[in-house]
This record gives structure tokens, sequence and C-alpha cells, in this order.
């Protein structure tokens, strides 16, 4: 067994036409099994002329690498050797995106048919396997689709990518068998560790790609359960108590908030996959849901509700979430310029995504060379610190975080607003060294806030101690 079966993620893919600035998105919270897996951020460099071969430390799978492949960013665990490499999100020098992977779960009559494989392609290798050699989003899933089937997988797992225009979600669920779908322009998904793509149009190619004889084995093994039509979701995925718990929910409170005119139950098996609404989705839309525990109803762990009702549901973020990201791909900019991700380190529900751009070179050393252990210096550490500080005493910091976030939000906006402005007419090496100076700035500009809310919090912690007593002064 790897890593990856004791972790868990939520998944948000936007496409162009959704949102509101024309702006693919595809995001996702990074959720591990314990409090503590610390990660790094950094930019892989292009490599050509390779001859190396990739062996993962979780499970001994082992292919060839490329002799080429492009730059790309990569947020791996720290602990390579006892946690797995795990790269995770970022983009390529082709902007091209990868978010990898949403936790998804076969039943057993599928299973049964194509079992796993124990040392095929898993989540700690996938990134590295796939992002430095593709040039599209449709482009990602063919590539990966051609490596499941060589080397099989060991889990299920969905897998996000983006470019310019598409967004693609991926969906592997047995040893070799896996469907992807494109989300339309117009629309929005949410998933959250279930098996979430519905029917399947096998004669639409612009939207739908599928692994080799999917259609044979489904009906040779006799696993469609409908009278009609091909549901992937019903044939390969679960329902069971545990997705109506664990999962539905999550995807329910994000469909709430974008469309708060549908009324649906948050413990349906039900709840659709492709969704439509008035609204024009932000970054900030995204970073909200990713950062949310059920707020203002009755299931937030952090209410002062019944606490049988308020720990019903498994929430959105979790002290667990190691990295969140938002991969945003700007139409309205030159393409040199337009693929941003949005990076949170700490806890969403209290800390800030920070915009590093990806035509970079490098990334600040707080950020690159985050240690096993808490220290003063990391951007690891210093934004899980201010979310122990935070929930400690939730309701009396509540708002001084809140009030933290929203000018962060601002002061991030028009750093990226700022920047794209100044970088008008620089082309080349020049734009990506003044790209790369402020992926810098903004690390340096944010830690002087972040630490400033940190002392604050600190000293106001030391008032709120229960080892205290009121005494008369006179006495």
């Amino acid at each position: 067994m790897t890593q990856k079966y004791l972790s868990a993620c939520t998944s948000v893919l936007v496409g162009k036409k959704a949102s509101i600035d024309g702006s693919t998105m595809i995001a996702r919270n990074d959720d591990t099994f314990l409090p503590l897996t610390p990660q790094r951020f950094y930019m892989h460099p292009a490599v050509s002329d390779r001859h190396e071969t990739w062996v993962s430390k979780q499970n001994g799978f082992t292919a060839p690498m490329p002799e080429n492949g492009y730059r790309y960013q990569v947020v791996p665990n720290v602990e390579v050797d006892e946690k797995g490499v795990y790269a995770e999100s970022g983009f390529n020098e082709k902007n091209v995106g990868m978010s990898a992977t949403e936790s998804v779960y076969g039943n057993e009559r599928a299973l049964s048919c194509d079992p796993l494989v124990a040392n095929g392609l898993a989540e700690d290798s996938m990134p590295s396997m796939v992002l430095p050699f593709i040039n599209s989003a449709r482009d990602g899933v063919r590539y990966l689709g051609n490596l499941i089937k060589e080397y099989g997988s060991p889990e299920g797992n969905g897998v996000l990518f983006n470019d310019k225009d598409e967004v693609w979600y991926m969906e592997i669920v047995t040893g070799h068998h896996w469907v992807a779908q494109r989300i339309p322009d117009d629309a929005y998904a949410i998933t959250a560790n279930q098996v979430a793509i519905q029917q399947v149009d096998f004669d639409d190619p612009d939207n739908f790609m599928y692994s080799e004889g999917i259609q044979e084995f489904v009906e040779s093994n006799h696993l469609n359960t409908d009278q009609h039509g091909w549901n992937f979701r019903h044939i390969f995925g679960t329902s069971n108590e545990k997705d109506r718990f664990y999962n539905t929910p999550r995807v329910w409170f994000g469909q709430s908030y974008l469309n708060p005119e549908i009324k649906q139950e948050p413990t349906s098996s039900e709840l659709p996959f492709i969704c439509r609404t008035e609204k024009k989705i932000s970054v900030e839309d995204i970073e909200y849901i990713l950062g949310s525990h059920y707020n203002e109803t009755e299931f937030d762990p952090l209410s002062s509700g019944n606490e049988e009702t308020k720990t019903k549901f498994r929430p959105i973020s979790m002290n667990r979430t190691q990295n969140s990201h938002v991969l945003q791909i700007r139409n309205d900019v030159p393409e040199d310029k337009a693929a941003i991700m949005w990076l949170c380190l700490g806890v969403p529900a209290f800390s800030p995504y920070v915009p590093f751009f990806a035509n970079a070179t490098d990334t600040d050393p707080t950020y690159s060379e985050t240690p096993l252990h808490c220290d003063d210096v990391s951007a690891y550490w210093m934004y899980r610190k201010l979310s122990v500080l935070v929930e400690a005493h939730y309701q009396q910091f509540h708002q001084m975080d809140v009030d933290y976030l929203t000018a962060s939000k601002e002061k991030l906006r028009a750093h990226v607003n700022q920047a794209l402005e100044e970088s008008k007419g620089l082309k080349g090496a020049e734009l990506t060294n003044f790209l790369t100076e402020q992926n810098y700035a903004i690390v340096k500009e944010m830690r002087i806030n972040t630490e400033q809310l940190i002392h604050s919090l600190f000293e106001q912690s030391l008032t709120l101690s229960k080892l205290t007593y009121n005494m008369d002064k006179n006495l």
C-alpha cells in the first residue's frame, strides 16, 4: 500500500467562460493522513540528454525517464525517503497545469475484473512522470493514459489538467481503466474522493477520452448496473455510508456556495458532476471553497452548535491540508505571464494564497528549503504557526484573521496587476527574471505582514490563559 491511501483531497475545476476573467482554473487541497507532512515549493529546471530511471520509494514503480523535459514547478514532500516525492501541483514552461491527485475508489465488482497493480504508476511518481513532458491539457490525459496502459495503476486517482483553453478531469479507477471528461467552458466541477464522472458519450472525442477497450470490458463483465446509459460513477464507483458522510457533503457545500438557489441534500449520492452557475467564478471563490468548514451551517466544527451535528461531516479545510493551490491561466494577458499558481502552505481556513508566476527560474528559499521540523524561517512553518494560533482561540481571533486575509487578498491581487503592468514590453529572459523577482518580493512582503499578526496573536493569547486570578489591586 502506498501513502496515497491514507490521504484525501477536494478539487475544483472551472472552464474559461465560467470564470470572471476568462481564466481556466484547476484547484485542490492536498490532504495527508497526519497534520504534519512538510512540503516545499521550487522550480525544477528543464533537462536534456538525460539517461535516468525513475524508482519510486513507495511502491517500487520503475520506468525510464524521457531524455528531455520542460522546466516545471513542484510542491513535493520534504521527507522523500520516508514519504515519497509526491510533486503534487504546478505548471510546466508550456503553460500546462497539473494537479495530482484526488483519491477515488473503485467498487469490488470492477476491481475484481481489473485488479490494481501493486507496482504501477502511483501519485507519488505521477506529476514527475507526466508534467515535464506534455504540451496541452488534452495531451496530459493522453500521455498519462499511455503510462497507465503500460504500467498499470496501484490506486484510484483523479487527475486535473488545464491549459489556456481546456480543463480536463481524468479518473483512473482500476488497474488499467479510466475515463477523462473535458469541463465545458461555461461550467465548473467539484470532486471529493468519490468517482465523479457520470454519463460518458463515446461518440464525442472532443469532450471524452477513455482507456482502450473499456466499453467491451464493462459489457463482457456485466458491470453496468443501469437499465439505460453508461454512467461511469455507477459502473466503477462506490456509493456507501462513508461516501455520504466523508465525501458528498464537501461537494454539496461547494455547489451550494456557487449555486445557492439549488436545494440538495449533503448526503445525496446523485450530486451532479458538471455544474453551471450565473455567478462568474473568481480565484477568491475557489479559495473560499477550499478554505471552508461548512461555514454558516449547523455542520461547522468551529461553531458553538450541537457537538454531534457539527462533527457529522468531514470538512473541506483541515489541519492536515499540506498544500492548497489554484492553478490559474489567464487569457487577458500575454501567454508568457498568464500562468499563476496561488499557493497556500498553511491551513487554508486561516492562511492566504500567495501568487507565484510560473514563468520563473527560482523560488525564495523560505519556500524551497522547508526543514522537517519547525523553524522560524520557512513559509510552511510560519503559516502553520498562524493556523494553530487562530484555531486555538477561534472565537477571539477569528475576526482578526478574517481582516488579515481580506487585506492580503487585496494586496496580492494588486501585486499581480502591478507586475503585469510593469512587465509590459519585457520578453524572453528579461521577463522571466522580472517575474522571478516579483515572486521573491511578494514572499518578503507577506512574511512581514504575517509575522506581525503572529506576534499580535501570541501576545493576546497570553491574556487568555486559564492560569490566572483576578485580585484586588489594593490588597
